[in-house]
């Protein structure tokens, strides 16, 4: 049973830091590329930064380049978000997710999700 469990989310003030993390189990963690999504109340799942398999290759949404940093442990089965300079339109549900295929691998593609992390970001 594959199983993703987020961590680390909370409340920041605007311009405050905050690290998530994703602790993987149930499957080969090293041969998936991982994701992290966010989702706002009413509004869309969106993708914010993926990381290859081998942590060498990744990918972010325009709105995180320069803020966010997405890394990962294959020996612990982790993934990390590291989220600086961080603003109130940041605040959502953060979700990491696995995939096969690899960084650019759009969100219907991932195979497996987790339940998400609240962060929230005061003004």
């Amino acid at each position: 049973q594959v199983q993703l469990v987020e961590s680390g989310g909370g409340l920041v003030q605007a311009g405050g830091s905050l690290r998530l993390s994703c602790a993987a189990s149930g499957l080969t963690f090293s041969t998936y590329a991982m994701g992290w999504f966010r989702q706002a109340p009413g509004k869309e799942r969106d993708f914010v930064a993926a990381i290859s398999w081998s942590g060498v290759g990744t990918y972010y949404a325009d709105f995180v380049k320069g803020r966010f940093t997405i890394s990962r442990d294959n020996a612990k089965k982790m993934v990390y978000l590291q989220m600086n300079s961080l603003k109130p339109e940041d605040t959502a549900v953060y979700s990491c997710a696995a995939n096969k295929i690899g960084t650019m691998a759009p969100k219907d593609k991932y195979d497996y999700w987790g339940q998400g992390t609240q962060v929230t970001v005061s003004s």
